[in-house]
Parts: C-alpha cells; structure tokens; sequence
C-alpha cells in the first residue's frame, strides 16, 4: 500500500466507531480469500456493526475510488469475496442479529451475519420453516446466501433462496440506503429490485437486513437410501420417481468415486460393490408421508437394487444424512485436491452428463467425482487433481473446458449454486451474450459508476 493511500485509508479509524477497523497485518490475511484457491490481501478490514456504519464507508470508498469488497462468512467456492484490488474488505459477520420472528406474518427479519443453521433453528422451534440449506448452512451466513443465490438439496421442492427474499435493505455505492420490498408475501410496485440484488455476488450494493419468507414446518419427514450396482440405474430411477408423480424435498445421487472415498472414509460395508447412491426424502404430514414412501419404494425396486435402507422421522432421516455430508470430507482424504464445479444440465441430459465425465477423466487422467441435486440437474462435478504430477494444471484446465463447453452445449449453466466469482470468470463470455454481458454493465454503471463495489470479477 502505498503512503498516499495510508494516508488516505487512516481517516477510517475517525469516521467510523471505535474497533470497527482493522490493518492488523494477521487479520488482514485472515480477509484475504475464502475456500477457493486465490487469495489478496486487502489495505484495511472494515467490521461494522450498523447500516450507518456501512453507508458511511461506501460514501468515502466511492470519494475516494477505493476499491470495496464484501464478505460474509467466507465459506464461498468461487473467490467471490477475494478482494481481487486490495483496498477494503467489509466484512459483515457482526451484523449478525435476528431481528424478528413473527408468527402470523410468517417472515423472519435478519441482519447479514446471521449464520443459516441458527436462523432455521430458531424459526423451527416456532414450527416454521425456512427452506433453502446450502451444505454449509453451519457455517455460511444469510447475506452471503442472498448475494449468491445459494441452494442446496431442498431445492427440488422448496427453490432456492430467491425464492424466500422478500424484501433488502441495501447501502448502494453512493451510501444512500434502499429500503426495496416488504413483509408481505405477494407484491407488485413497481419493478423487482430486491431480485436483482439477489445473486449479484456484491457488485451492485451492500445487504445491511432481509426479511425472508417462512412456511409452514412439516411436521413428518421420512428417507430411502438405496444403493445400485449401476448409474444407469440410479439415474433411471430417478425419471420414474418423477415420472410417478412424486415430488420428493430433496433428491441426491453420487458417484462410484465418491462411494469409493466415503468407504474408506466411514469403513460402511454396505457401499461394497456400490457404483451409484441415491437419497430420497420426502416431507408433510405423517400419514401421506408413510403412505408415498411405500409408493416410493415399489418404484425403486423396479431397477433391484443393491439395498433400500428407510428412515423414519427427523432421528432417522438424519442419520441417513450423515453420510452425504461425509462425500466432501471423503473426497479431501484423498490427498487430490478438489475441483469442485456446481453446473447445472436440463434433467433428461443427466445419464448423459455421467457419461460425458466418464470419458472426461479417461481422457485426461484424472479421477472425476460426481455427487449432488439429481432432482434438479445441479451436479457437483469434482475434478480430482494431484498438481505434484506432470503437467496436471494444463490436463485439468483443459477438463473444465470440455466440461463447461459441454454443458452449455446441453443448454445447462456453468453455476447453480455458488456464482461466479473468480473461478468462473474464463467462462463467463461463453456463458452470456454480447447483449446480455452488456445489459450487466449499464446495470452496474447505473448503480456503481465509481466501479468500486467488488471490482476485478466478471462485470
């Protein structure tokens, strides 16, 4: 950092409370990166603990042109809040307050920092619910969640956290606060511009409170998990659990790397000889739930599979859980270093899609595991690299090519879950139109002509 910009940067330490700034070099590290491989190391950290600490950041950031970052809980894939600059991090983890509850209205008013888990915990024991549950949702924060449009194996059923943002409050680059929305769950004044803060990966504003939709708690959950010797099989089941009219919560599928990692991961004996994994569950009330699980059963033996293992209540469905939360940690146990690619295909493209990353890794030499949201077409596509052998950077670069070209090809999408970032950011013009990466730009010009909000992403 240059003497100017200290100079410049030091005025912070007046214009906002006392310890909500911070060039500690061993902190500014910490605010350098998230689970992604880059990192930067920002000027100066910015912890505020109110709106009108944020609005006054962003009216001197922009002033100034310093270049600004927003983070949430830093539990990202894509290098979303890698401060890519430098300049400043404003990091939003102690805004972390619920705000409200309410019963009646059935929405949930919460600061940025709120972590999901607790959130979905404390709207569960009103016998509420809040849907969307990203594998992270213990560590990972509701601001960071709207800013990416976060998922999760719910989605199938309940949608993904657009779906539950009904109104933002936003500081815009100039520090004027927006109040967009409201509490109620239908609304039609105006244009959207809550959506179009949702998923805007923090280019466009800062998100200071949201007020989330809630539903109803289904009071019954029950699961299967079956394992196939096959992904032709599991992948057929699949379209028959569609096709029969069952609407599972969630429905997940995994790979025979995969199992082959949990194996050795959890020492089961039942994934032995397992090529192919689904989890099904469905929710509601107890009587439906028992008689469609019976339903769901017949269908899946239809493909005979290896095993149908039930589970019945929240206890049970847990423990079956268990295991899918394992796949990431498995895959880690490897040693290889984890790749790990949320794209998106169209549902009938998903037998194609297994196949397509079978000769992928023949291809190229490189383990290809595959596990997640079968339901919605949302795959984890891990390309598994040891970077000690010869030229893996170039053999596993070339394999995102391929895999990214090929499903945009199937009119998929590179990202369904985490964004774009920086990891995706080599793709984004094959991802978009000229007319479409253009209409990003006005927007952004509109809201930020500064260019100071996340810069160095893919807008």
């Amino acid at each position: 950092m240059s003497s100017k910009n200290l100079k410049v940067l030091t005025k912070l330490k007046t214009l906002l409370p006392r310890g909500e700034i911070c060039f500690d070099p061993a902190i500014l590290k910490k605010y350098s990166g998230d689970k992604w491989f880059a990192a930067h190391v920002p000027d100066v950290v910015a912890l505020p603990r109110s709106t009108a600490s944020v609005s006054a950041l962003l009216r001197f950031a922009t002033q100034y042109k310093i270049p600004l970052t927003p983070r949430g809980a830093g539990f990202g894939y894509v290098g979303g809040c890698v401060p890519a600059q430098g300049g400043i991090v404003l990091s939003l983890e102690r805004m972390n307050r619920i705000k409200e509850i309410h019963a009646d209205d059935f929405v949930a008013v919460v600061q940025p920092g709120v972590i999901t888990q607790q959130l979905q915990e404390a709207v569960e024991k009103q016998k509420m619910f809040y849907p969307p549950d990203p594998a992270s949702r213990a560590d990972c924060s509701i601001g960071g969640n709207i800013a990416t449009n976060a998922g999760g194996p719910r989605c199938l059923k309940y949608g993904v956290t657009r779906d539950y943002v009904l109104g933002l409050e936003v500081v815009l680059a100039d520090g004027s606060v927006a109040q967009l929305g409201s509490r109620t769950h239908k609304n039609k004044t105006g244009f959207d511009f809550t959506r179009l803060f949702v998923g805007s990966e923090g280019m466009l504003g800062i998100i200071t409170e949201a007020t989330l939709k809630l539903i109803p708690l289904p009071p019954y959950r029950a699961c299967l998990a079956v394992g196939f010797t096959t992904m032709e099989q599991a992948v057929q089941t699949i379209r028959t659990i569609l096709r029969a009219g069952l609407l599972p919560c969630a429905l997940e599928v995994a790979d025979a790397f995969t199992l082959a990692a949990a194996r050795e991961r959890t020492k089961s004996k039942r994934l032995s000889g397992c090529n192919a994994h689904l989890i099904v569950e469905l929710d509601g009330q107890e009587v439906s739930v028992r008689n469609e699980i019976q339903i769901l059963q017949k269908v899946v033996q239809v493909q005979r599979p290896l095993f149908i293992e039930k589970g019945f209540g929240a206890t049970q469905c847990e423990a079956i859980w268990k295991l899918r939360r394992e796949f990431s940690y498995s895959l880690r146990d490897t040693g290889l270093t984890k790749l790990n690619q949320d794209i998106v295909v169209p549902r009938g493209r998903l037998e194609d899609l297994f196949q397509f990353t079978a000769e992928l890794q023949k291809k190229h030499g490189l383990p290809i595991a595959c596990f997640g949201h079968a339901g919605d077409g949302n795959i984890h596509v891990n390309v598994m690299v040891d970077f000690t052998q010869p030229n893996a950077t170039k053999r596993s670069n070339a394999a995102l090519d391929e895999l990214f070209r090929q499903v945009l090809a199937w009119k998929g999408v590179i990202t369904g879950e985490h964004g774009i970032g920086l990891a995706k950011k080599p793709w984004w013009s094959l991802a978009t139109s000229p007319e479409v990466r253009a209409l990003h730009h006005k927007v952004k010009l509109a809201l930020d002509s500064a260019g100071i909000l996340n810069p160095g992403k893919f807008v």
